[in-house]
């Protein structure tokens, strides 16, 4: 008897020069656009349609998924982005008066008093998405998806959206929306007794108040949004914004149509954060890898790393260490090119922070295959590095860190065990700060491209303007 030989084929690696091509011209995003455009619209002819879809690239047509609990003002607000979008406004109750097939099966479901099932809602929404005003136009997405699972069949089928907004407000402030909403039964559109006046004083006086659910209901309903919200979330988490909606409608809308006329960048991400000792640079980091799933890379751990790496490199860092010498630059370097050349690097992207501010490292990473694609500069006074550095201290028992200033020991007896580390006495901090400051000029000319951000502020305000450059074309 003959034996069948299994031959398994050696997985295709993409050469350096071919990724960092692809990064430059973000064939990645127009790849994934084409893609997705084909599985929603599905052409007779596919390569005709890509070549009008390639010459039409240009044009920027909005793809939003707006989301958020029951009164929060989802429809108001989808109401005028379409309009200064030119958009088209897509909700379930439009999707069940669609004269079509799918509709008509769906609507029977609505009739008996049941939802409409996953797998018939998803080919609704495709069926309305494939159409022409919606291709050419764009579209809002409005209040859909509800679940995760719907999130997941409407990513399978082709339906990408470029932007989700997800409104958020406390659950008292969503019950006092409810109760005070009025109805324009002329044009159908929904106001609000306090929060949402017309200023037409015509549509005021015909206002109605609105019938809505129970409150009950609407509990239920907040309560089953609550729910699926963190499994919804997560399914778009890159390309997503959440808003606080107890906020002036303006302000709100400004939010919102300022991020979706943002173009959202799908390179892999190569971060590298600068910046002077105690701005934050670690924090930041932390939070970055966190949301982004990126490799937080600190360059003072990256020796530790090599030297418990099996590997040719990490067996001369070894021998350097053993033999309680200084492990030469250019070893280091060749450490860092190795690690950030490994598979994990390659496929979710890093952050690398704490370089040394010497502008030779910096244009050697520059010049690498490994190059930064995003560099940001957070910047801060010394006096307020030095205020955070010397004044912060760490519970031995605990391990809870603290700050005289911002965040002091909670009682007399955490006081009395806090240490502080040898590197933050102000000695050493003023010269750490010197250095940095005497490679500044040199470190902006290896990047003159990098981003500026003020790191004297809430460290959430730096996270939101480091993400917000690093998602953006």
């Amino acid at each position: 008897m003959s034996k069948k030989v299994l031959v398994m084929e050696k997985p295709l690696r993409i050469p350096p020069q071919m990724s960092i091509y692809a990064d430059q011209h973000n064939i990645l995003h127009l790849v994934q656009s084409m893609v997705s455009s084909l599985a929603v619209d599905q052409p007779d002819d596919p390569i005709a349609y890509l070549l009008l879809l390639l010459r039409d690239s240009s044009v920027h047509v909005p793809r939003v998924l707006l989301l958020g609990p029951p009164a929060a003002g989802k429809h108001t607000l989808a109401q005028k982005l379409c309009a200064d979008l030119r958009a088209v406004h897509v909700t379930l109750k439009c999707l069940l008066e669609d004269q079509s097939e799918t509709s008509e099966q769906a609507r029977q479901y609505t009739l008996k008093q049941q939802e409409v099932p996953d797998e018939l809602l998803v080919q609704l929404i495709q069926e309305r998405l494939k159409q022409t005003d919606c291709f050419n136009q764009g579209w809002v997405l409005d209040g859909l998806p509800q679940t995760r699972l719907q999130a997941r069949n409407l990513q399978q089928g082709g339906v990408i959206p470029k932007h989700v907004v997800i409104l958020e407000a406390p659950e008292d402030v969503l019950m006092e929306r409810h109760q005070g909403r009025l109805l324009d039964p002329l044009t159908g559109d929904v106001y609000h007794q306090t929060f949402i006046r017309p200023a037409d004083d015509e549509v005021q006086q015909r206002l109605e108040a609105k019938v809505d659910a129970s409150q009950s209901q609407l509990m239920a309903d907040l309560q089953r949004y609550r729910c699926e919200v963190t499994g919804i979330s997560s399914a778009y988490c890159h390309i997503l914004k959440t808003v606080n909606s107890d906020q002036p409608p303006l302000h709100i809308y400004q939010q919102v149509l300022a991020f979706v006329r943002t173009q959202r960048c799908t390179r892999t991400p190569r971060v590298l954060l600068l910046g002077p000792p105690g701005s934050g640079k670690t924090h930041q980091a932390k939070l970055l890898t966190d949301k982004y799933k990126m490799v937080d890379i600190c360059w003072t751990d990256l020796l530790r790393w090599a030297e418990a790496d099996q590997s040719a490199i990490g067996e001369e860092v070894r021998s350097h260490l053993h033999a309680a010498q200084p492990v030469p630059e250019s070893v280091t370097l060749q450490v860092l090119q190795e690690r950030l050349s490994r598979v994990d690097c390659s496929s979710k992207g890093w952050i690398l922070h704490h370089l040394p501010s010497e502008p030779q490292h910096t244009k050697h990473l520059q010049q690498s295959l490994n190059s930064p694609n995003r560099v940001f500069f957070l910047e801060l006074t010394d006096d307020l590095c030095l205020e955070r550095l010397t004044l912060r201290s760490t519970d031995p028992v605990t391990g809870l860190s603290f700050h005289a200033v911002t965040r002091p020991p909670p009682d007399p007896e955490v006081q009395d065990r806090l240490q502080s580390r040898s590197e933050d006495s102000p000695d050493i901090v003023t010269h750490t700060l010197g250095v940095y400051r005497t490679h500044t000029a040199g470190l902006q000319c290896v990047f003159p491209e990098g981003l500026h951000v003020d790191a004297d502020q809430d460290p959430q305000c730096v996270f939101e303007a480091l993400e917000k450059h690093l998602t953006i074309e």
